[in-house]
């Protein structure tokens, strides 16, 4: 790919682009928040899932050396009780004719385990704006439509290159052992060691690291291995704590790492906590607000990467193809993950 840079001034931006601007260097937008990344075009619903342009696509491709496959979704009755009182799945049979013939009837909901965040999920809170200029009337008015749905990303298609960060190998090898259901922060000077112990430098390409323009990143923190090393009765206890108890380890809202995730352009983010980034959020200052909202960056959460940690490390290699085909279903909020890794 021609290396090309993109102007901030010039809009839409350009999705096949190799160099963006930084975060400082956002334009200003009229009628958006201050640090809003809606550049991609007024009738946009994809965000940064614009960066996965058929040649980021096929290049990605290179990355599937063996074939082999790791599904990175928990089962769907996994976690038994989710955290903030989201209702627990039931799955039950109808009979069609017995002896001979059977359905499946879920009900769920599909941020109980391993998900997506779609864009309808967070607004930026001062302004009440979801991702490009989008409101609650747009999802509950009189006049419904189908802005920020989870469909246009179903429709689009997820693929591209993947990239993990075994911080909790890192971590637990490092002599820095934490509990995953306490609010223990990683910082991007973490990150960088993590990444380092990996034979990896995230910065971004354009800057003379590893990471390409529409990678997803993948960053686990040890959610669920804990979750399977402890009985079902704690993890009842810890899921029902109050919203303001609830805690989990993930990433640190410190501007380093705010600057370091916008500025690599990842197509999207994920983790295998319940809320990627660090729990509890004092002060209302959630990153979700930017990833979701102001730059348009999905964010995966509770993903299985038990099986892929243990791959890696085996092949010494972190990166990978993925794909993920989450639910087509307009109006959608999120959706359960359906991604698999390719080795």
């Amino acid at each position: 790919m021609t290396e090309t840079t993109q102007d901030p001034g010039q809009l839409p931006w350009n999705p096949n682009c190799t160099k963006f601007p930084s975060q400082k260097d956002l334009p200003r937008l009229p009628g958006a928040p201050e640090g809003a990344a809606w550049v991609w075009g007024e009738d946009d619903q994809l965000g940064r899932l614009k960066l996965l342009t058929p040649q980021r696509v096929k290049a990605s491709a290179q990355e599937i050396l063996t074939g082999e496959m790791v599904r990175l979704d928990l089962p769907l009755n996994v976690p038994e009780k989710p955290a903030f009182n989201r209702e627990t799945f039931q799955h039950s049979y109808k009979t069609i004719a017995e002896d001979i013939s059977y359905d499946d009837c879920y009900s769920l909901n599909t941020q109980s385990g391993t998900q997506w965040d779609g864009f309808r999920h967070f607004s930026h809170i001062p302004t009440k704006l979801f991702y490009n200029k989008a409101t609650s009337k747009d999802f509950f008015g009189e006049s419904p439509n189908l802005r920020c749905s989870i469909h246009h990303w179903a429709e689009h298609g997820i693929a591209g290159r993947g990239i993990l960060l075994d911080y909790r190998h890192y971590a637990l090898t490092h002599n820095k052992p934490y509990d995953p259901y306490t609010s223990h922060a990683i910082t991007l000077d973490e990150l960088k060691a993590c990444a380092a112990s990996q034979g990896l430098d995230i910065r971004p390409e354009s800057e003379g690291g590893d990471i390409r323009v529409g990678d997803f990143l993948l960053i686990r923190s040890g959610f669920v291995e804990k979750y399977h090393q402890i009985s079902p009765e704690e993890r009842y206890t810890a899921a029902t704590r109050t919203h303001d108890d609830l805690a989990f380890a993930g990433v640190s809202r410190e501007q380093a790492v705010r600057d370091w995730l916008h500025d690599c352009y990842f197509a999207g983010v994920a983790g295998d906590s319940p809320t990627f980034e660090v729990w509890p959020v004092p002060q209302m200052d959630f990153l979700h607000q930017s990833l979701l909202a102001l730059w348009g960056c999905p964010i995966g959460e509770m993903w299985d990467l038990e099986k892929l940690a243990e791959k890696c490390r085996e092949r010494g290699k972190w990166t990978f193809f993925m794909t993920s085909a989450p639910a087509n279903m307009p109006g959608g909020v999120g959706s359960h993950a359906n991604a698999t890794a390719i080795l």
